[in-house]
């Protein structure tokens, strides 16, 4: 493999040039009609080739870039440096492909074998960059105004995780032996996705999860309105996979809370699900975005013994990355909340693959002066947890 050369200095930081090349470029993003395309009948490997060889490396610079100018403190946490590592390790093998012919035999099995290596090489990606931002915090306090670019640099840094592993699974799965067991995907796209089928089963694995904990589980009430086709099954073209982390994470939490809240009834409350197939309209009343925090959990602080093998559970990801699933092709994921009742969450997916379009973030200016942003006096009061004693204090009249 070549060695990375450094030819510009940012914040200190040498950046390799690779990074400075491919992130000059902006990401292309496709369709699921056009991930489609590439995976039909008469799909071509040596197209998906040429496209993937600079795509990848494109979106693997841009959030590069980004990661190097982060706070100091939290690039330079061990784990950090471990992710960063293992992207740009990832972005110098697959710039090799840009020598090679698309004509190759060789070449082409060859960058099959490497988007596996890849793949494999980001899998603990997530938890890993977790516990880097555990890393940072506990080493200073954060402003309001650092959590908020940590927030943005978060979502935009799993978003082209998504985005990247989508592609890589795509080629992966319709050009090599590696089969999903479902004759009917297309890579890991499903043209004809049962919506109900997947809240099954995901409802099912939640279960099994919620029994094992609690020796106990709420049941499903499952309604399917379709107002196109009255009466029939709804079906989308959609990622399966994608579908079902997002309900996984619902029902965990839905099952718990509901567990938790309700130990002395009875009976539990069954989780209701609505699968609505509508033309679309509405407007989002509310969102309770501290739950979408990479910052906040209910759950204690998980120990990470083993940097490359670290547990998920405990970050507080599992809803802000769901929602992310649904963002990345233009579908969102929204909770509403009535305090003392329940909260109802709403997933927005995108019926038509043509407007099924990738969410990919891009290094700009714009990009970068938002991490710039200097820490400002709120304009709002906040409340302290007591009303102050107004008989102690000298008003003046």
């Amino acid at each position: 493999m070549k060695a990375a050369r450094f030819v510009m200095r940012s914040a200190g930081t040498l950046i390799p040039r690779e990074v400075e090349h491919f992130s000059r470029y902006s990401p292309s993003p496709l369709s699921m009609k056009q991930l489609l395309d590439f995976g039909s009948e008469n799909a071509c490997e040596r197209t998906s080739f040429a496209f993937l060889r600079q795509e990848l490396p494109v979106r693997l610079a841009n959030i590069l870039k980004e990661i190097y100018i982060l706070p100091e403190r939290l690039v330079n946490t061990s784990s950090v440096q471990l992710v960063k590592s293992w992207y740009m390790q990832s972005l110098m093998e697959l710039v090799e492909f840009h020598e090679k012919s698309p004509e190759d035999q060789k070449a082409l099995s060859d960058f099959v074998d490497t988007l596996i290596k890849v793949r494999n090489r980001h899998h603990d990606v997530i938890p890993t960059m977790a516990q880097g931002v555990l890393e940072y915090k506990d080493a200073c306090t954060a402003d309001p105004v650092t959590n908020q670019n940590l927030q943005y640099f978060l979502d935009r840094f799993y978003m082209n995780r998504i985005s990247t592993r989508m592609l890589m699974n795509q080629h992966i799965l319709i050009f090599s032996d590696l089969q999903t067991g479902n004759p009917s995907l297309i890579g890991s796209i499903d043209p004809n996705c049962d919506v109900a089928a997947v809240v099954q089963d995901a409802f099912e694995c939640s279960k099994m999860l919620c029994d094992q904990y609690y020796l106990t589980s709420p049941e499903l009430k499952l309604t399917q309105v379709n107002v196109k086709f009255p009466g029939q099954p709804i079906h989308i073209v959609y990622v399966p996979s994608h579908l079902h982390h997002m309900l996984f994470e619902l029902f965990k939490n839905a099952m718990r809370a509901t567990v938790e809240h309700q130990e002395n009834w009875p009976s539990l409350t069954p989780i209701e699900i609505e699968v609505m197939y509508t033309r679309g309209g509405g407007v989002p009343l509310r969102v309770i975005d501290r739950l979408f925090s990479y910052t906040y959990s209910t759950a204690p602080t998980p120990v990470m013994d083993n940097p490359r093998n670290a547990p998920l559970a405990g970050f507080g990801y599992g809803l802000p990355i769901s929602r992310l699933y649904a963002k990345y092709f233009q579908g969102d994921l929204n909770l509403y909340s009535l305090p003392g009742y329940g909260t109802d969450a709403i997933i927005y997916l995108k019926a038509l693959s043509s407007e099924s379009i990738e969410k990919l973030p891009v290094f700009n200016k714009s990009a970068f002066k938002h991490y710039q942003t200097s820490s400002e006096a709120g304009d709002w009061c906040i409340p302290s947890k007591e009303p102050k004693n107004l008989a102690k204090e000298n008003v003046a009249v």
